[in-house]
């Protein structure tokens, strides 16, 4: 589902433009729909970040042969760029309180814009996507503040492959763990 979301909203809204979408996670806003925090680059190197929201409309199709007036229902998806930014603009991104799994956090622009995540996974895998293309694209490290920096910056074994690093690392302590309590320990006495 979520790759051909993708692949929606790069041919409605980026596409035309020439511009690539990087990454986007779903936002929480006050306002009614489906809300996109998307992060694009431009041929000439320019990297967006954007609000996309998604409106969902109804229409009538009219289907059948001559005779018949069957109507039949059709949802559509509009999407439009709420509200855009340019990530050389963005002097700061907070997570508020880096030891609490909280999915909220600001990205401080002129002015600051609050974003509020599906999930803390999704919040971290945008600051991830933001964290590379300002080192690629503007030559200047991120100005982070309040993140845990074991989950943004890449380690020397594993690279930068988002949430799946991180899960398949956990398990992989889960396991030495289960495997080391279920070894006999030789009692020498």
């Amino acid at each position: 589902m979520s790759s051909l979301l993708r692949e929606e909203m790069q041919r409605v809204l980026f596409r035309p433009s020439k511009q690539s979408l990087v990454e986007y996670i779903e936002i929480e806003e006050p306002t009614h729909g489906r809300h996109f925090l998307c992060v694009s680059v431009a041929k000439n190197k320019l990297v967006q970040l954007c609000i996309v929201r998604c409106q969902i409309s109804q229409t009538a199709l009219k289907s059948g042969s001559k005779g018949s007036h069957t109507e039949r229902s059709s949802i559509q998806e509009c999407y439009r760029k709420a509200e855009v930014w340019s990530l050389q603009d963005l002097t700061l991104v907070d997570g508020r309180d880096a030891d609490v799994d909280d999915p909220c956090f600001l990205l401080h622009f002129d002015k600051v814009r609050t974003v509020t995540a599906v999930s803390c996974s999704a919040k971290y895998s945008f600051v991830r996507a933001l964290f590379v293309l300002s080192e690629q694209h503007c030559q200047k490290p991120l100005n982070l503040q309040n993140f845990d920096w074991a989950y943004i910056t890449p380690t020397s074994f594993y690279s930068n492959r988002g949430d799946c690093v991180v899960l398949t690392q956990i398990c992989f302590y889960a396991l030495n763990l289960v495997c080391l309590s279920m070894c006999p320990v030789p009692l020498d006495a």
